[in-house]
């Protein structure tokens, strides 16, 4: 089975551990992701302002290279693409006025209307592979591994391109348990992270991390599965900060929820590239003999 794919630009850089790890696990499943062709940054966030259209163009043309493609689906991994373009996708569906704007707009690109439907890998998993089916395929089980899932804002906001309702982490926890995982319950799921205002209020980024962070390390979480890599960023890479800092008394280890799936599928850990990870993070799966 082929499906098109956007990778975004962060997954060619520093989070090459969340696409290399789903690349092989999808081949292991005998699906292969189409990346598309002379794809653009989509913007990374969907513009607040009502009458902000130039802001559309990026997500827009890349919904384009689907269609032009031969493709009425595309899969996303990273939560803030998958939202960015969700919701351009949205948009080019139900305001004519708008549509006719963008369209107009782009003069050289066929004309788009929101044909194609926008998947995050989670939804896509679910509805192709299935759970049962996942189940089978794992040869190495993750038993004993007590992670929680972290959605962070952009999985579920706005209600309208969420994954799944807010406040409800059925399909990351369903995915978990598939891979033989424990799923604690985690009530900083949602929890904003402090996002993009690491560039210029750390601070503030800091003080929501630490408390995500703590709120895990109170409930018990061995390891935090994320699907963003501003979040893996936030909550991971900067753990070692959160420390010096005081505001955080141990390190959670944090995973892209595809390295888990490639564990869980026997794909050698080096394809995974945890060394792109926090040190803590390898090391526990070490110590469960995971890896």
């Amino acid at each position: 089975m082929k499906i098109k794919y956007y990778p975004g630009c962060t997954l060619k850089s520093k989070a090459k551990n969340f696409e290399d790890a789903a690349i092989a696990s999808l081949k292991e499943l005998d699906i292969e992701l189409e990346e598309i062709d002379r794809w653009n940054c989509c913007g990374v966030v969907y513009s607040l302002a009502d009458d902000d259209l130039i802001h559309m163009v990026a997500p827009v043309r890349n919904l384009i290279r689907v269609k032009e493609q031969g493709g009425d689906k595309v899969v996303i991994l990273c939560s803030m693409c998958y939202n960015t373009l969700s919701r351009a996708n949205l948009l080019m569906k139900e305001d004519e006025e708008k549509r006719n704007t963008i369209n107009s707009f782009m003069d050289e690109e066929i004309d788009y209307s929101g044909e194609v439907k926008v998947l995050h890998l989670l939804t896509f998993l679910k509805e192709e592979v299935g759970w049962d089916n996942l189940r089978e395929k794992v040869s190495n089980p993750l038993k004993g591994l007590k992670v929680a899932p972290y959605y962070g804002c952009t999985l579920q906001r706005p209600r309208e391109v969420g994954i799944e309702p807010l406040g409800s982490f059925e399909l990351m926890t369903e995915f978990l348990e598939a891979l033989g995982a424990d799923v604690v319950k985690f009530s900083a799921a949602d929890l904003c992270c402090g996002s993009y205002q690491v560039v210029g209020n750390e601070g503030v980024v800091l003080d929501a991390s630490a408390k995500i962070l703590n709120i895990a390390d109170s409930e018990k979480v061995e390891a935090l599965a994320t699907s963003c890599p501003l979040c893996e960023f936030n909550l991971g890479k900067r753990q070692g900060l959160l420390m010096e800092e005081k505001k955080i008394k141990k390190e959670i280890p944090t995973f892209y929820f595809t390295q888990l799936l490639a564990v869980a599928l026997g794909i050698d850990p080096e394809v995974c590239r945890f060394d792109l990870n926090a040190s803590a993070s390898l090391e526990l799966l070490k110590t469960r003999n995971y890896s």
